[in-house]
């Protein structure tokens, strides 16, 4: 292996610790002027300011349409595993888990998703006091873990609202994801995920978009705050379970962030039901 300068490894080290490091900022306004409008509440407690009270977020969710071109019979075995998923996947809207199990089927075929039979969704449009991540065993029909996830300071208050995948964002990016590998950075155990959709995500990696634990995703910051508080874009996790969920969604494995506004090239119905058909869940 080539010995590295102490430059390059220098290098290295600050890029790993990069978008950790922004993502402890969750009470600095995004650098982009389109996003300066957006009502911020800070993550962390500070000394009281005098400013006008934000609009309340709606709580209701933005309408999900089905995916074009499903054949009936695999949108009645995505129906059917919705049901058989139980109380912990209640929360779950069917048409959310529809794009999840289209994208895994049209994905898993192209050897970009290497984990067979389980996939992670993270519907945004929740708000995120809900638990609002799911990790499912396709095989098994079982949520194996349910969560708090945050979303970007940029991307709105309760609900993401506002989507980019641009660095100065502070924004969630929407689409498909593959788990990557490991590291120890700034918020400990973490893993980094690449994007899958072009002009949606692919700069995720980039821009150290990570599964990470953060203080401000937990139960107790509900509690305390009435939210979560704002990562630079990661889907923050909460200090309780981040090692659990990071730990099962090995390298390979698929991940969607889906909220108002997905399209991905990989939700084509067709080539999800030829692909049910040949292979099932495998």
């Amino acid at each position: 292996m080539r010995k590295m300068s102490p430059i390059a490894c220098l290098a290295t080290v600050l890029l790993a610790a990069g978008c950790q490091l922004r993502a402890e900022e969750a009470q600095t306004p995004a650098k982009n002027p389109s996003l300066t409008s957006v009502a911020l509440v800070p993550a962390v407690a500070s000394a009281p300011v005098a400013v006008a009270a934000p609009t309340p977020d709606s709580l209701r969710p933005s309408p999900v349409r089905p995916v074009a071109a499903v054949p009936d019979t695999l949108r009645q075995v995505i129906r059917q595993l919705h049901v058989a998923l139980g109380p912990a996947a209640a929360a779950l809207r069917p048409e959310v888990l529809e794009q999840a199990c289209v994208g895994y089927l049209t994905l898993h075929p192209t050897g970009r998703i290497e984990r067979a039979g389980l996939l992670a969704v993270a519907d945004m449009d929740l708000p995120n006091t809900t638990e609002r991540l799911w990790v499912i065993d396709l095989k098994n029909a079982k949520v194996l873990h349910r969560s708090l996830v945050a979303h970007g300071q940029g991307s709105g208050h309760l609900r993401a609202r506002r989507f980019s995948n641009e660095e100065s964002s502070a924004c969630t990016s929407l689409g498909f994801y593959r788990t990557a590998g490991t590291y120890d950075g700034i918020h400990g155990y973490s893993r980094r995920i690449e994007g899958l959709d072009k002009g949606q995500n692919a700069n995720a990696f980039d821009r150290y978009v990570v599964l990470h634990a953060a203080d401000y995703a937990s139960p107790n910051y509900v509690r305390q705050y009435g939210h979560l508080g704002y990562s630079r874009g990661c889907p923050a996790l909460p200090p309780e379970q981040f090692k659990a969920i990071i730990a099962t969604l090995r390298v390979g494995s698929m991940l969607l962030v889906s909220g108002p506004g997905l399209a991905s090239r990989w939700l084509d119905g067709g080539a999800a039901g030829r692909r049910f058909v040949q292979r099932g869940w495998r």
